[in-house]
């Protein structure tokens, strides 16, 4: 095992997951060799399954096998896609067994041209959960505002969540209470046993230093050019800070008093997409209890090559709230900010599905000529 992995966990409390998956990664055994390293868990997205699935021929033999019925693409899509989903399942049970259901989860997301349709979100979220049927799967629904009811319902069922592309502190105390209210509702019956229902809040790093520091250039002034790389990370801390305060107190003690698990802030793009940032900044600077942060391959790599291992995420909360107040200062707004990443989160994941689909359309066609 890593040490800073390790250390990340047993001393921080904080989960390493990896943010890819594929077949190789099944059939090599890489992937058990990825967890035995200290790894805690799995995700995956559109855009994740599109480069696996276009980049590779380990699909091919068995697209070819259902590829020739008469169904729709986008069902052989999904069956290639859970075919890995039941195997990373496999390969993570042990650690969802070893930390009582605290990790070892594996997370597929729903279509991403669901994001603004509750109701297609709430039926497909349902319908993953029961054709996978796993204890350690999550499945992921867009934090978006048509995505709140459908999170409260699924986990009101006792269904495990990742509520994914969350950008804002607002919309993020809206998701704290999508699950806060399902559990209250799963609490209604007596009998529920609520410690078997895990979710995670994710909120993507990167992107908005990307977006932010477009913006503070374009401001162009020193005041704006001296909080360049510093809103994701004050963000971030921010989260942190509001989850402390929502999972406390007494509604909160009712809840736990049944078995109820906090939803964990999972940290999701998490690599640093300015070369003139560490390239570990948004691991290091987020560590701390009750925590998850999911990194791509490279990221994980530089992590566990020199990566600092110290409790940061609820260090210089001070200065976090200062950061925000000048960033509103010299005039970027926030919100707007979030409205447009999650815009472009959303349409990112919806071109990467379309032109998996059309991938495979073509490889149908050609299997059948």
């Amino acid at each position: 095992m890593s040490e800073r992995l390790d250390g990340l966990f047993e001393q921080y409390g904080q989960s390493a997951w990896l943010d890819n998956l594929n077949r190789h990664y099944l059939r090599s055994g890489e992937l058990a060799e990825i967890r035995d390293g200290g790894v805690r868990g799995l995700t995956s997205n559109p855009s994740i399954f599109q480069k696996a699935i276009s980049g590779s021929d380990d699909y091919d033999e068995q697209f070819g096998e259902i590829a020739t019925d008469d169904g729709p693409i986008v069902d052989d899509y999904w069956s290639l896609v859970i075919r890995d989903i039941h195997g990373a399942c496999d390969v993570f049970s042990k650690v969802y067994d070893h930390s009582d259901g605290v990790d070892g989860y594996v997370s597929v997301e729903v279509a991403p041209d669901l994001a603004h349709d509750g109701p297609g979100t709430e039926a497909a979220a349902r319908g993953l959960h029961e054709r996978i049927n796993r204890r350690n799967l999550m499945v992921k629904i867009p934090g978006t505002e048509a995505g709140l009811a459908p999170i409260e319902q699924m986990i009101a069922e006792g269904n495990s969540i990742n509520v994914t592309l969350i950008f804002s502190l607002p919309r993020y105390a809206k998701v704290i209470e999508a699950y806060l209210t399902g559990l209250e509702r799963l609490a209604e019956d007596p009998d529920a046993d609520l410690s078997h229902v895990a979710s995670v809040a994710s909120f993507f790093i990167s992107r908005v230093d990307v977006e932010v520091d477009k913006r503070l250039e374009s401001i162009g002034t020193d005041e704006a050019l001296a909080l360049r790389g510093k809103a994701a990370v004050a963000q971030g801390k921010l989260a942190y800070q509001l989850f402390t305060e929502r999972f406390a107190g007494e509604r909160w003690d009712a809840l736990a008093a049944r078995g109820a698990r906090v939803q964990r802030p999972l940290w999701a793009s998490t690599g640093a997409k300015n070369p003139d940032y560490p390239d570990t900044l948004y691991v290091d600077e987020l560590i701390g209890p009750d925590t998850v942060n999911t990194l791509p391959d490279a990221t994980l790599d530089a992590f566990v090559d020199h990566g600092t291992v110290a409790r940061r995420v609820d260090a210089d909360v001070a200065d976090a709230e200062a950061v925000w107040a000048k960033l509103a200062d010299v005039g970027v707004d926030m919100d707007d900010v979030a409205a447009q990443l999650e815009r472009e989160g959303v349409d990112s994941f919806a071109k990467a599905f379309d032109e998996l689909i059309e991938t495979l359309e073509t490889k149908a066609a050609e299997l059948q000529n």
